[in-house]
């Protein structure tokens, strides 16, 4: 069954990339790869596993590489016949001379949110409990002990604990890219700007989605912000991907409260990115 292969699709979502895989359903005759055969690609093109080689997986990856430029996840099965002269509405013949036929099942997988919470206090807290019942993944970055250990938050994929630039140091915008999102919670409004300017500066040059950057904060604050981003060569454009204040606008003022607004607003932009919404680093 390729467990190999499903090891490492699972790797790559939990870097945050979607992933498309085939699988050899069935197969009649003379074929190269047999039934449990599997073969995934990223949206990136990195390829792992086999379904047997020849021209059968280079029109598998083809129709794999067209399926994940879709926005919206999904499969297909498709028939392939090794002889050119084969005939059917259904079934899709290859230049070939093996003469057999194979089923595949091609499916798109998307990587499920995996949050990161910068700040560990209530907001946080709130957020986490209703994370753990959408069955998201988070992760965890504090300055202060108590605020990020695995008593609070047994569940937590990652914990970190140390200043913001010792972090920062170990990122860039490839590793960032396993978190869906990134909120800014901190106790310290400077201890977030010093986050956010260095997020900005790892992420400008990034062509992916992934990571978004929300912060909490009043318009007054985000509009100081933005003047001293922008001494920091941080270009408008990018500041303007950031959403502040975070959540949908339900007049929230509980940590409760302000938990469900932020998880709302996520799930509707996973839902704007379902129709085909732009990537939010090229609008």
């Amino acid at each position: 069954m390729c467990p190999r292969v499903l090891k490492w699709t699972s790797s790559k979502l939990l870097q945050g990339h979607k992933v498309a895989m085939a699988t050899v359903i069935s197969a009649t005759g003379s074929v190269p790869g047999k039934p449990g055969a599997r073969i995934s690609i990223t949206d990136t093109g990195e390829t792992f596993g086999t379904i047997g080689g020849a021209g059968l997986e280079f029109k598998v990856l083809k129709k794999l590489q067209a399926l994940i430029e879709k926005e919206e996840a999904g499969g297909i099965i498709e028939i392939f016949a090794l002889n050119k002269g084969a005939k059917g509405f259904e079934v899709v013949a290859l230049d070939s001379l093996c003469g057999g036929k194979v089923t595949i099942s091609m499916e798109v997988v998307s990587p499920m949110p995996h949050v990161l919470l910068f700040g560990g206090g209530h907001v946080a807290k709130a957020i986490v409990s209703i994370i753990e019942q959408l069955g998201w993944n988070y992760s965890i970055h504090d300055t202060r002990d108590e605020y990020s250990n695995d008593s609070i938050f047994p569940s937590a994929v990652e914990l970190h604990c140390n200043d913001v630039q010792e972090f920062l140091k170990n990122e860039d915008n490839v590793t960032l890219r396993r978190f869906s999102d990134i909120l800014l919670l901190g106790h310290d409004w400077k201890e977030d700007e010093e986050r956010l300017i260095g997020l900005l500066k790892i992420l400008q040059d990034s062509i992916s989605s992934r990571p978004k950057i929300g912060v909490i904060g009043s318009k007054a604050k985000w509009y100081s912000f933005e003047k001293v981003a922008i001494k920091n060569n941080i270009k408008k454009e990018h500041i303007d991907l950031v959403t502040c204040p975070i959540g949908i606008n339900i007049g929230a003022q509980s940590p409760e409260e302000i938990a469900i607004a932020v998880c709302a607003q996520i799930i509707s932009q996973i839902k704007k990115q379902d129709v085909n919404e732009p990537n939010w680093r090229e609008k």
